[in-house]
């Protein structure tokens, strides 16, 4: 069984944001398997379908970002998988607009919702794939505002037309290991 959890925050204000971009790749990869996550469990929203013989999970957290440790401890606790078997979807500000990272392991670095995870399972020992976000426009822009700022039309359209499409990628072979 595999669980796959993008990072992101509740609320229709939140539709769209950079910091939200680990929901929407969630949202893009259950479409390819015509999967609906409505289901509110595990202080998540989740669906749930076989892939090759094997249960998956798709999960929203609704903690907020930096609660997320709290749904992941719950969903690993609820389905009784390994930090292997859970992928974590989310942001990243540290490296390029249209860049993605996949490491099996890692601090959260600079990013707090993925710190609170690392400090609620007490490890470092979890597959996690990064969505780059590029730097801040310009110098003196605080980061809470670059991160919760929408993203623009041709953004999107990257998103879905390359950066998902990684994402895809790395997810079949998380999936295969």
């Amino acid at each position: 069984m595999k669980i796959i959890v993008g990072l992101g925050n509740p609320s229709k204000e939140y539709d769209k944001t950079r910091h939200n971009v680990g929901w929407m790749a969630v949202d893009y990869l259950a479409s390819l398997y015509n999967v609906e996550i409505t289901k509110s469990s595990c202080n998540s929203l989740i669906g749930q379908t076989v892939i090759n013989g094997e249960k998956v999970v798709f999960a929203k957290p609704i903690t907020y970002m930096n609660l997320s440790g709290n749904a992941v401890v719950a969903l690993k606790n609820w389905f009784k998988v390994e930090n292997s078997d859970i992928l974590i979807i989310f942001d990243d500000v540290d490296i390029p607009f249209g860049t993605i990272r996949y490491r099996k392991k890692g601090s959260g670095g600079t990013h707090n919702g993925m710190k609170n995870i690392v400090q609620m399972i007490s490890s470092e020992e979890i597959p996690r794939i990064r969505i780059g976000l590029g730097g801040l426009k310009y110098p003196k822009q605080d980061m809470v505002d670059f991160v919760l700022e929408k993203f623009k039309k041709d953004e999107l359209k990257k998103l879905e037309d390359n950066i998902f499409v990684q994402v895809e990628s790395k997810f079949k072979e998380f999936l295969d290991n």
